[in-house]
């Protein structure tokens, strides 16, 4: 029997055997029912996926990098949430990487034969010089892709640290990495079309990791996001608002300080709230992680 009768994410919904008799509202109610399950399943993969962000953040806090890989949809949206990070949190492109089989040219269009060529996979990421300080995350529904089973041996080969994302357990994927998460969908209201609920779980995680490591490292004040630079209209009146909000300035000083801080929020922070200059603002940063919490209570506390 082949190896696709057994797996989940191939398997047919007998709930939709009849969707192409349903009416329009009938298809959303359907579909919007199957899609609530994926939240349950990401849930069950809890523990795994905060292993995962705390390990990325561990990556990052050494100069290491989160690359994902996949093909198809696990790859566009591997890139997808690696191309947000850098507007999000003021990232380099180069923290975050997104590798795709076929390369950019698959991310509007099927590249026939891409994903089953793990040499591929393993070149691919090979050309990264990935290492011992970096993190690679396989996202492969199925769990058995062979671009992505080749790139994660690849990486387990210098010694970086694996994660793999898939919608079947037991998986070839999960086999092969250090931590193996597996949010079971069950199966799509279109057999085999994983664009819909697995999809949607891996979105959910990727999310999860990348934010998550990112507020660990320091680039949120509660939910703002802060390590920003003011480089246009919009963004400076979002900043001197967070000043204004978080360290009880009026909008004159928000601004000055902000000048002073060279349009870095971070650094303007710290000065704002713990009374220090800009100088000291840096060294505190830089000495506590990037962290304006830890900073400002450090500031303050030496000044007892």
């Amino acid at each position: 029997m082949p190896l696709e009768d057994h797996l989940l994410t191939e398997s047919r919904n007998p709930l939709s055997e009849a969707i192409d008799t349903l009416s329009p509202s009938e298809i959303v109610r359907l579909m919007n029912a199957e899609d609530a399950r994926v939240v349950a399943a990401v849930s069950a993969e809890s523990d795994a996926i905060a292993r995962a962000i705390e390990w990325a953040a561990e990556r990052f806090r050494r100069g290491g990098r989160l690359i994902y890989v996949g093909a198809g949809t696990s790859g566009r949206l591997g890139v997808l949430d690696a191309s947000e990070c850098p507007p999000t949190f003021s990232t380099p492109p180069e923290m975050v990487v997104g590798l795709i089989a076929g390369g950019p040219s698959a991310l509007t269009r099927a590249v026939e034969g891409a994903e089953d060529d793990p040499d591929r996979g393993a070149a691919d990421l090979e050309a990264l010089s990935v290492g011992p300080d970096d993190l690679v995350v396989g996202i492969a529904t199925s769990g058995r892709t062979p671009y992505v089973l080749g790139a994660i041996r690849a990486a387990r080969r210098v010694g970086a640290a694996t994660v793999g994302i898939a919608c079947n357990r037991p998986s070839l994927l999960g086999a092969e990495v250090d931590l193996d998460i597996a949010p079971l969908v069950g199966p799509e209201i279109v057999a085999g079309s994983t664009r819909l609920k697995s999809g949607t779980a891996t979105k959910m995680i990727l999310n999860m990791i990348s934010t998550g490591a990112m507020v660990r490292i320091g680039k949120t004040l509660g939910n703002r996001m802060i390590d920003m630079k003011t480089s246009n209209e919009k963004l400076r009146i979002r900043a001197r608002r967070m000043l204004r909000e978080l360290a009880g300035v009026d909008d004159a000083a928000a601004a000055e300080i902000l000048g002073q801080c060279g349009g870095r929020l971070k650094p303007a922070l710290v000065v704002a709230m713990a009374g220090v200059e800009p100088e000291a603002a840096h060294r505190l940063l830089d000495s506590h992680g990037g962290q304006v919490r830890a900073a400002v209570a450090a500031a303050i506390g030496a000044g007892d």
